[in-house]
């Protein structure tokens, strides 16, 4: 979290300069949305920018009006060459996932123990949080090429992918490391046996010795180093931040609370929060309105008193689509003159 409290309003430049943006809240809030107009405020600004959806029900599509599929980053045409979105398909990521296992384990297991090989994969296909590790598998891959684009904003969940993806380093390597010592085990049992038999012939010259890592894990270990890599750059606040959005109601204010809590204890950096869809001041006028305005402002006290040193961006709900290249544009707009930065270029 942010250490100055008198930074109370979002500051876009600052947020922009970071290299990986994680855009999170409850379902329903507006965060797919909001992650949209900050893609299209980037872009304005002169970022090459990837947005990239992990949410099994995807919207960007729609938000965009343009099909992006699952062919990876697709530019959106009516942003020029400085705005990519991606929907992530956890299907097809599983898919691609255990077909990359299969590639590398196949050629180092017999031939008839292949059929048990291909049985446990498709076992895997429908075993819990199989497509979550897919899933991960592809964002970890995001990750690394971070510096093909000035700004990559994944429009994701807070308490899932992410600490899912801190804590698949760890068991990763004492899974890996566990293989490794079993071969090595494996490998000295059958030196043994193997000097019962026959005299061992002295190694040729210029032969290099069998490697410590067999190859059926070489792929393992770069998965490991990959996954650990990337849970080193989420944590580093100069690259990674995550940003909050909620709209002025009890549980998404204590969904985030719980959240920000678990982001605090894996230190990954909150950037800051958005209060989406605030009735305007007005609504109290309207007899109708009163109420729920009267309800949003005591939430919005409750998330001043909580988050009082989170900057903060608020967002009036707005009778416009936020939709297409019109709607995006002008919700961009709206993100930069709350933050007080200073007007962008159209598109």
């Amino acid at each position: 979290m942010l250490d100055n409290p008198a930074a109370m309003t979002l500051n876009l430049d600052q947020l922009l300069q970071r290299r990986l943006l994680m855009v999170g809240g409850k379902g329903g809030v507006g965060k797919s949305t909001v992650a949209a107009g900050l893609a299209v405020a980037a872009a304005k600004r002169g970022c090459k920018t990837l947005l990239v959806s992990t949410d099994p029900a995807h919207n960007l599509s729609d938000l965009f009006e343009c099909a992006l599929g699952n062919k990876g980053p697709q530019p959106i045409p009516w942003a020029g060459n400085g705005l990519f979105a991606q929907e992530l398909n956890p299907r097809a990521a599983l898919d691609a996932y255990l077909e990359s296992i299969r590639s590398q384990m196949l050629p180092h297991v017999a031939i008839n123990l292949r059929p048990q090989l291909e049985k446990q994969l498709r076992l895997t296909r429908h075993s819990p949080g199989a497509e979550e590790a897919g899933l991960l598998d592809e964002i970890t891959r995001l990750i690394q090429r971070r510096h093909e684009y000035d700004l990559i904003i994944f429009d994701t969940a807070p308490t899932g992918h992410t600490l899912r993806l801190l804590s698949l380093p760890a068991v990763m390597s004492t899974w890996v490391d566990g293989l490794v010592s079993q071969k090595k085990r494996a490998e000295r049992f059958r030196d043994v046996i193997g000097s019962l038999r026959t005299p061992r012939e002295p190694t040729a010259q210029g032969e290099k010795p069998v490697s410590n890592l067999p190859p059926v894990l070489a792929p393992l270990r770069e998965r490991q180093q990959r996954f650990r890599e990337s849970a080193r750059v989420l944590c580093d606040r100069a690259t990674t931040g995550f940003l909050f959005v909620l709209t002025a109601e009890s549980l998404p204010l204590e969904e985030t609370l719980r959240a920000a809590a678990a982001l605090a204890e894996a230190h990954i950096d909150i950037a800051g929060l958005v209060l989406n869809r605030l009735l305007p001041p007005d609504a109290k006028e309207v007899e109708f309105l009163r109420g729920a305005w009267a309800l949003q402002q005591q939430v919005v006290a409750k998330v001043s008193a909580e988050f009082a040193c989170l900057p903060k961006l608020q967002l009036m709900m707005t009778g416009r689509v936020l939709q297409g290249r019109a709607g995006l544009d002008w919700l961009a707009n709206a993100i930069v003159a709350q933050s007080g930065a200073l007007a962008d270029q159209p598109l």
